[in-house]
This record gives structure tokens, C-alpha cells and sequence, in this order.
């Protein structure tokens, strides 16, 4: 039975690697923008349509998933999208210099298993790569 996603190759290119760190900064910072702004709200509709923080972090996040999209097209969502959960270390690392939130043993465990998942993901990419071009 022929599959047509079988001859699919696509070497993830720089801008699209590149543009996905963008984005991560983009919506870390969303996320700082909506705990501040939360802090901040009350619910009723005048409240929530000035609370600037909390608008610009919806902005940010529409942005950002307009960024992911064009960004995959320009590799693979298996090597893409790990370098999307840096976002976690992003709000980690932007909340203790806004929000001054402490990092403890298991945060700081978090980010390095983040980093080691990202490095071997690229490491298993490269690698297949290598093998089907025969290179072994």
C-alpha cells in the first residue's frame, strides 16, 4: 500500500529553529504578563478590558501562535517542538527576575531534564538523518 508520507524528508532549517526560540520568548512573556495582570483582577468586563498587563499577554500568545505555525514549515515538529518547551525554563528564569519567585532543587531538576530532552532529541534527529543517508 503506498503512503504517501514515506519520500517525506525535511531538514529542519536555521530560521525555523531560530524563530521557535523567538517564540518561546514570546509567550514566557505572556505568561509573566498574565500573572500580573491577574493580580490585578477583578471580574467585571471595564476591569478586564483595561488590565493592560493581561491584554498584552493575550496579544503576545496570538502572535506566538502565528510564529509556531509559519515555523513549521520550515522543519520537523519532532525537532521543532522540543525546542518550544524551553518556554518552561524562559517563564522560570523571567519569573524570578519579575515576580521574584524562588527556584528550588526540583525547578532547577525541571530545567536540566528539559535541556537533556532537548539535547538528546537532537542528537537521536541527527543521528537518523546520518543513517538514512547511508553514512553510518
Amino acid at each position: 500500500k503506498y503512503n504517501h508520507f514515506s519520500n517525506f524528508q525535511m531538514a529542519t532549517k536555521l530560521w525555523a529553529i531560530l524563530l521557535v526560540l523567538f517564540t518561546t520568548l514570546l509567550t514566557s512573556s505572556a505568561q509573566i504578563l498574565w500573572k500580573i495582570g491577574s493580580a490585578a483582577l477583578s471580574f467585571n468586563i471595564v476591569n478586564i478590558l483595561t488590565n493592560y498587563y493581561l491584554i498584552g499577554g493575550v496579544l503576545l500568545y496570538i502572535v506566538g501562535g502565528a510564529l509556531i505555525i509559519i515555523s513549521f514549515r520550515g522543519g520537523e515538529v519532532s525537532v521543532l517542538y522540543p525546542i518550544f518547551a524551553t518556554s518552561y525554563i524562559w517563564v522560570s528564569l523571567l519569573s524570578m527576575y519579575f515576580l521574584n519567585e524562588v527556584m528550588n532543587i526540583f525547578k532547577w531538576s525541571g530545567i536540566f531534564a528539559i535541556i537533556a530532552g532537548i539535547v538528546l532529541i537532537g542528537y537521536g534527529s541527527k543521528k537518523a538523518t546520518v543513517e538514512e543517508a547511508g553514512v553510518v
